[in-house]
């Protein structure tokens, strides 16, 4: 799959059935030597998108459980969710 087709999917986390972010809004953390995704850092948003200073989501790559035609479906353990409460 090339980087292109990810832009605009929806990120949403399936045990807490809330949408995450899209990918494009997101950064991406790339291993340098070997050219692998290793997570996605996603922006948290206040109401009507403001930003709140400092707040992210960092989802290792390992999370991400399936990648359809509209979203990307991510699977954290819960003993990591706490890092995104």
């Amino acid at each position: 799959m090339r980087l292109s087709e990810l832009g605009g999917k929806e990120i949403v986390d399936v045990k807490r059935a809330e949408r995450l972010g899209v990918l494009g809004h997101t950064d991406l953390e790339i291993n340098e030597t070997t050219g692998e995704i290793k997570s996605l850092i996603i922006p948290s948003l206040k109401w009507f998108g403001l930003k709140k200073e400092g707040a992210e989501i960092k989802v290792p790559w390992k999370h991400i459980k399936k990648i359809g035609t509209d979203m990307i479906i991510i699977d954290i353990p819960e003993e990591e969710e706490k890092k995104f409460e």
